[in-house]
C-alpha cells in the first residue's frame, strides 16, 4: 500500500515539472520580444538625440573673462586716505586714494612765481625792443651828424692855422699861431672821435635782431616755466586717485600709510562687462561662424539660463601664444588637436543680484544651424 502512494506522489512531481515546463516554454518568446523592443527603444531615442544634436557643438574647456584695469599712480607718494575696500563697486570718478601732496603743492608754488618772473622778463624784453628799433636808428643819424660836425670843425681849424702861417709875422704873435695849432689838433680828435661812434651806430639791425632774441629767449623761457606749472598742477591733481569706470575693486594690496612708487599696482578694477572664452577643438569648428546662437550654463550657478552668440574667433591656438610655442620642424612630430580660443557674448539671462566673477567654469553649447 505505501509503495502504492510513493509511486503515485513521483507521478504527481513528474506532472508538475513538465506543466512548469510548458509554462518556461510559453513565457521566453514574451520576455524575448520585450527585451528586444526596450533595445530598440534605447537605439531609437540615442538615434533620434544624436540626430537632434547633431548642430549642437559644446565644450567643458570654457571659462568666463572680462577686462582688468590696473590703477597705479602717476607720482610717488604715502597714502593718506584710502577711500575703498576689497570688491566694492565703484564708479567713474570716485575718489578711490588720496596720497599726501604736500610737497606737489610747494612746487606747484615755486612753478608759478617762475612763470610771474618769466612773463615780467618777457615783458621787459619786449619794451627793450621796442626801444631799440627806435634808438639804434637814432644813434647812428646822431652819429653821422656829429661826424660832419666835427669835420667841419676840422676844416675850420686848419684853414685858421693856414691862414696863421700865410700872413706876415708882424700881423699875427706866437700865441695866436699855438692857438691855431691846438685848435687843428682838437678838431682831428674830435674827426677820429665821431668817426669812432659811428662806427659803432653803424649796426642797427644786428643791435635790433639781438634785443629781438632776447624777446624770443624770454617768450622760450615763459613756455618752459608754463610748462613745468602744468606738470607741478597735473602732480597735485594726481594725488587723487580716480576711477576710470563703472567696476568693483580687485586685488586690492595697499593700506593706508603705505608708500606707493609710480607705476605701481596697487589694485584692479573689473568692470561689468563679461564674455565668455571656449576654447574649441579645431575639429569642432567646421560649421561654426560668428553670430551662432550659444547656450550657456556656468557650473557656479546652474539656475542661470544664459543665452548668447559666437562674436569671433582668435587667430591662432593658445599655443601659438605661448613663451615657447611649440617647433615641429625640430625632433620627432606627434600631431595633437589643437585648441581655438572663441570669444562668445552674453546677451540675456544674467541676474544684477549675482555679479559673474572672471575665471568660472562654464560649458557653452553652440548651435552651429
Amino acid at each position: 500500500m505505501a509503495q502504492d502512494n510513493s509511486q503515485q506522489e513521483d507521478l504527481e512531481a513528474s506532472s508538475q515539472a513538465s506543466t512548469g515546463q510548458k509554462e518556461t516554454g510559453k513565457g521566453s518568446p514574451r520576455k524575448r520580444v520585450i527585451l528586444i523592443a526596450i533595445v530598440v527603444v534605447v537605439l531609437v531615442g540615442i538615434g533620434l538625440y544624436m540626430f537632434l544634436t547633431r548642430n549642437h557643438v559644446s565644450t567643458d574647456d570654457a571659462y568666463t573673462t572680462g577686462r582688468k584695469i590696473s590703477i597705479a599712480p602717476h607720482v610717488s607718494g604715502f597714502v593718506e586716505k584710502m577711500l575703498v575696500d576689497d570688491n566694492q563697486l565703484v564708479h567713474k570718478g570716485d575718489l578711490l586714494v588720496q596720497l599726501d601732496g604736500r610737497d606737489y603743492l610747494a612746487t606747484l608754488h615755486r612753478a608759478e612765481a617762475a612763470v610771474q618772473q618769466a612773463q615780467a622778463d618777457m615783458n621787459a624784453y619786449e619794451m627793450s625792443l621796442i626801444v631799440a628799433k627806435k634808438n639804434f636808428p637814432g644813434r647812428l643819424v646822431e652819429a653821422q651828424g656829429n661826424v660832419a660836425a666835427a669835420e667841419a670843425r676840422l676844416f675850420k681849424a686848419r684853414t685858421d692855422y693856414s691862414r696863421q702861417h700865410r700872413v706876415a709875422r708882424a700881423a699875427t704873435t706866437q700865441q695866436d699861431i699855438d692857438y691855431a695849432k691846438a685848435a687843428l689838433d682838437e678838431a682831428t680828435a674830435a674827426v677820429v672821435q665821431a668817426q669812432g661812434q659811428l662806427t659803432q651806430a653803424e649796426p642797427v639791425q644786428a643791435n635790433i635782431d639781438t634785443a629781438d632774441a632776447h624777446v624770443t629767449q624770454a617768450v622760450a623761457n615763459l613756455t618752459a616755466a608754463r610748462a613745468d606749472l602744468e606738470k607741478a598742477r597735473l602732480d597735485v591733481e594726481w594725488t587723487m586717485i580716480r576711477a576710470p569706470r563703472n567696476g568693483r575693486i580687485s586685488q586690492r594690496n595697499i593700506e593706508q600709510g603705505n608708500f606707493v612708487q609710480t607705476g605701481q599696482e596697487m589694485f584692479s578694477i573689473v568692470p561689468d562687462d563679461i564674455w565668455i572664452v571656449a576654447n574649441y577643438k579645431e575639429t569642432q569648428l567646421k560649421n561654426m561662424r560668428p553670430g551662432q546662437k550659444v547656450d550657456i550654463e556656468i557650473d557656479a550657478y546652474p539656475q542661470l539660463h544664459l543665452k548668447g552668440h559666437v562674436d569671433s574667433f582668435q587667430m591662432g591656438s593658445g599655443e601659438s601664444f605661448s613663451a615657447f610655442p611649440p617647433e615641429n620642424a625640430t625632433g620627432n612630430f606627434v600631431k595633437t588637436v589643437q585648441r581655438i580660443p572663441v570669444k562668445i557674448l552674453i546677451d540675456s539671462g544674467l541676474d544684477p543680484k549675482i555679479p559673474l566673477a572672471i575665471g568660472l567654469s562654464v560649458e557653452p553649447t553652440v548651435y552651429t544651424e
